[in-house]
């Protein structure tokens, strides 16, 4: 990959926006709007549109894999093609929560890294370092590790005491000792707003990306303040809110609103990444 690092264009995208928004595409084919098939074509085209309304206001896209690989080889293709038509100054994450080791995560390395490309993966940390250095094996590629989750029963393992500290924290602290270079970056949930403080205080340098604001009805302040690793800009996740925002004939006037309005919400909070 020549040029900027993912990282220097986050950091980039991120000050030029004033906000750390990324747009996240999820294209269930129920969720659609009303006059496009519940097809893959349909899929494509709502990907599509989502992507052409929302990235001007994104400093990164994160496109849900099992949206696409619902679809088999036509869905597949239609990843590809979506991913390709991101600009380039917008980070690409492709959420897979992938958690292998051995030749199976170097595979799955290559698929998403190497063939589609992309900036940045979610990853599963619960099998150790053999699941992510693989993917720290491409140059200059980010991850972001499973850490303290936005949906509901995130807790009953993730909370769970390890050593005087939860599971969570003790991911955490793992992470930054051993990853420090802003490469590494945790999935911390705005809907538990107080383990979202307490894990920017214990480790101060990865940067989050977080979701659960919006539908979920997480913290944006919290969110935004708390995303910025000292190592490396954060990220704050919005889907629904943005994507769904309408299901009628103006849906990509609608979800290019609301990808403004978040932007500008961001911005208001008064939490800026240091140039």
């Amino acid at each position: 990959m020549s040029g900027p690092t993912p990282l220097e264009r986050l950091r980039t995208r991120v000050l030029a926006l004033g906000a750390p928004l990324c747009v996240g595409i999820d294209p269930h084919p129920d969720a659609l709007p009303d006059e496009l098939p519940r097809t893959v074509q349909g899929i494509e085209r709502f990907a599509r549109g989502v992507l052409e309304a929302t990235a001007f206001h994104a400093a990164a896209i994160k496109l849900n894999l099992a949206f696409f690989e619902a679809w088999g080889s036509a869905g597949w293709a239609v990843l590809e093609r979506i991913r390709r038509e991101v600009p380039a100054e917008v980070v690409v994450i492709l959420d897979a929560k992938r958690g292998d080791i051995g030749t199976s995560a170097e595979r799955y390395a290559e698929a998403l890294l190497g063939r589609l490309a992309a900036d940045a993966v979610t990853l599963s940390p619960y099998l150790g370092e053999d699941a992510i250095e693989p993917f720290l094996a491409h140059p200059d590629r980010l991850v972001y590790l499973l850490t303290r989750t936005s949906n509901p029963s995130a807790g009953r393992l993730q909370d769970l005491d390890v050593g005087g500290r939860s599971l969570a924290l003790a991911v955490a602290d793992w992470a930054a000792e051993r990853w420090p270079d802003g490469r590494v970056g945790l999935v911390v949930g705005a809907t538990a707003a107080t383990q979202l403080r307490e894990l920017r205080a214990r480790v101060p340098g990865p940067p989050f990306l977080v979701p659960g604001v919006g539908a979920q009805g997480g913290d944006l302040g919290a969110a935004v303040g708390a995303c910025h690793g000292a190592t490396a800009p954060g990220l704050v996740n919005l889907s629904r809110a943005i994507t769904g925002a309408s299901r009628s004939t103006d849906w990509q006037r609608a979800a290019a609103s609301a990808a403004e309005g978040w932007r500008a919400a961001m911005a208001a909070t008064g939490a800026t990444l240091s140039a």
